[in-house]
């Protein structure tokens, strides 16, 4: 086993989230917290081989949980966690440049593509967003269309919408619409 994942469950205005840590940092923020939440942190252990302990790392989870509740309410746009990430070298590329999307504004699959370098693979890089593990810190929320519209979230587009409100990013309709 490669170590111990430890979790715990918050609620925020979105619903409940579990979150989860390695000793190196957040691995992992899961929407829901019932058993489709606890049966993903269980795949994701056993993918990467760690055993998961409900009380491991509990004052990262509780750092985490700080800093998604100052997120909510709309004290913090930055976070200052460390994270500790696992796919491909590809997903790590398109997860990093994530990061560097500013609160409160919006990229498109297309930027982030050219951004890594990669400018024919935006289908590639929509994959690497939806396999995001830690969402919200990660700001996959901020990807959007070309043409503007809120496609594809883990966590289901009225999340996503959610967010980029609160956000103050919110595409309006007609751009969304090709107006």
């Amino acid at each position: 086993m490669a170590g111990c994942v430890g979790y715990r469950v918050m609620e925020s205005p979105i619903g409940s989230l579990l979150i989860a840590s390695t000793e190196k940092g957040v691995c992992l923020i899961e929407f829901g917290a019932g058993e489709t939440a606890m049966f993903s942190l269980g795949k994701w252990c056993r993918r990467w081989r760690f055993e998961v302990k409900a009380d491991a790392n509990a004052d990262l989870n509780r750092q985490a949980i700080r800093q998604l509740e100052q997120y909510f309410s709309g004290t913090r746009q930055a976070f200052e966690l460390p994270l500790d990430l696992y796919g491909t070298p590809f997903q790590k590329k398109v997860w990093l440049e994530l990061l560097k999307i500013p609160y409160g504004e919006v990229r498109t699959y297309k930027d982030i593509a050219l951004a890594i370098g990669a400018a024919r693979a935006v289908r590639a890089v929509g994959g690497a967003n939806n396999q995001n593990p830690v969402p919200i810190v990660i700001p996959c929320h901020r990807v959007i269309g070309s043409n503007g519209a809120l496609v594809g979230y883990g966590g289901g587009l009225s999340i996503k919408e959610a967010l980029l409100r609160l956000e103050g990013c919110l595409p309006s309709k007609d751009a969304a619409a090709g107006a």
